[in-house]
């Protein structure tokens, strides 16, 4: 297949074009910063200037190509949240979907698919409710982000074209991401839950969920919102405990609420959510998890 991909070189985007590379995919990446995105992805070998502001520099290259996988969106975790980092949080995720989305439409040989990332913050708090695809959705900033995002993503059914919006829980990989900084209070006997530990964490495996990325593109009955999460979601204290014992740490030092909203401010609310969602579309899909508890991933995370 001839994919583009937005935010090719996050965590995500890297290892999902490794994985499309390496079955025989053409891969072209869009990236704001080519020479960086280069170096960091030398597996590649077409790239093109992305401003996503700016469709006219790019719309060209939608044509002909089998589908369009868009990941980019400015980092959740990248500042403190204010009033203009919200705003570029919403933007980036917006305009960029609402431009790749009409070059889309305009094409005169559309891809057949659009994948587009989002997030299982779109449930926003939900305490101990079980939460599928056809759950309703949250009102808090980061839901109301993730439902715009979706809303724009849509827009492309109207020309025929499959759309696809992957709701990704915590991801757990051995390179980047939440694991990597929960690892570290662990290795210096002082690792536990954040908050209470009674909220539902929503976790799964970086294989898994690229794995569920190719399957979601390449399987046709696959369409609109998809949960990106294991089919076994645990607790916070669960989770703790898991992974304490998997480091032989202990596992009973909290993070209390204040101190993680001193931290990173109103972001600790999202942080902190209880999100019990599971992969009900995939599952009827048939896809085949490799890492359905957690005990296995993280061996396998942390080879142990």
């Amino acid at each position: 297949m001839k994919i583009i991909i937005t935010g090719a070189t996050g965590l995500i985007g890297r290892t999902l074009c490794e994985k499309l590379i390496s079955r025989g995919d053409g891969i072209t990446v869009f990236s704001r910063n080519v020479e960086e995105a280069k170096k960091n992805l030398p597996q590649v070998n077409n790239f093109v200037e992305w401003d996503y502001k700016n469709p006219d520099k790019w719309n060209n290259e939608i044509k002909g190509k089998d589908a369009v996988i868009h990941l980019a969106g400015a980092n959740l975790f990248g500042k403190r949240w204010n009033d203009d980092y919200k705003s570029k949080i919403l933007e980036s995720r917006q305009i960029s979907t609402r431009n790749i989305v009409n070059a889309i439409i305009n094409a005169k040989t559309k891809p057949s698919t659009l994948i587009c990332s989002s997030a299982v913050g779109i449930y926003g708090e939900r305490g101990d409710e079980l939460l599928t695809e056809d759950s309703s959705t949250g009102n808090d900033f980061l839901a109301q982000v993730c439902k715009t995002w979706e809303d724009e993503a849509a827009k492309v059914e109207s020309a025929g074209v499959r759309r696809v919006s992957i709701r990704t829980g915590i991801v757990l990989s051995k390179n980047d991401g939440a694991l990597k900084q929960m690892l570290l209070p662990f290795k210096f006997f002082v690792g536990g839950p954040l908050g209470n530990g009674k909220q539902w964490f929503p976790w799964i495996h970086i294989d898994d969920l690229i794995d569920s990325c190719i399957f979601s593109l390449d399987n046709p009955n696959v369409n609109g919102a998809v949960n990106g999460v294991s089919p076994n979601p645990v607790t916070m204290n669960e989770f703790a405990k898991v992974l304490g014992k998997a480091l032989h740490r202990p596992s009973f030092f909290k993070v209390p609420v204040f101190a993680l909203k001193i931290a990173v401010g109103e972001f600790a609310e999202s942080i902190l959510a209880s999100i019990r969602a599971v992969p009900e579309k995939l599952i009827r899909n048939n896809f085949k998890f490799k890492f359905e508890g957690l005990n296995v991933a993280l061996k396998d995370l942390l080879k142990l």
